[in-house]
C-alpha cells in the first residue's frame, strides 16, 4: 500500500483552496498581527511568582510602557525600524515594525506591590510576586 498525498483539487475542492494552502505553509504568522509587530510572549509559574517574558529585539528601553490597571497587566510599546529602501528591491520583508500592545488580565493571587520588570538583551522579564496567601504553607502534624 503507497502512501498518497493528495493537493485539495484532487479531492474535488476548488483551485483556490490550493492557494490559500501553499500561501498558508509559505507565510510565518509567529510575531506579526496582520502585518503589525506583535511580541512573542512566555508564562512560567513558579512557588513565589508568575514570570512573563516578553521578546522585543530592537526595541530601545524607553519605547517600552509596562502598566496595570483594573487588575490587567498590559505591556505597550513601538519598533521602530529605520530602514532605507530607496534604491532597494526587497523580494520579501518580514521584520515588521510599529506599536504593540499585549494584555493579561491577572490571577487574583498577584500582589500588585511585588511587581518587578527588567529589560536586557531584547527580552522583558515582568516578575508578578504572589500574596502571602496563594504561596503554599506546610503545616507539621504531630502525632500522639
Amino acid at each position: 500500500m503507497r502512501n498518497l498525498m493528495l493537493r485539495p483539487s484532487q479531492l474535488g475542492f476548488p483551485g483556490q483552496l490550493d492557494s490559500f494552502f501553499d500561501d498558508f505553509l509559505r507565510t510565518p504568522f509567529w510575531g506579526q498581527n496582520d502585518g503589525k509587530y506583535l511580541p512573542a510572549v512566555d508564562i512560567a509559574e513558579s512557588e513565589n511568582d508568575y514570570t512573563l517574558t516578553f521578546e522585543l529585539p530592537g526595541i530601545d528601553k524607553k519605547d517600552i510602557k509596562v502598566g496595570i490597571e483594573d487588575g490587567v497587566l498590559t505591556v505597550s510599546g513601538e519598533r521602530k525600524l529605520s530602514r532605507e529602501e530607496k534604491g532597494e528591491n526587497f523580494i520579501r520583508t518580514e521584520i515588521a515594525g510599529g506599536s504593540f500592545s499585549r494584555s493579561f488580565t491577572l490571577p487574583k493571587t498577584v500582589d500588585v506591590a511585588k511587581i518587578s520588570a527588567e529589560y536586557k538583551d531584547g527580552l522583558l522579564t515582568v516578575k508578578l510576586g504572589k500574596s502571602d496567601v496563594a504561596k503554599p504553607k506546610q503545616i507539621e502534624v504531630k502525632v500522639s
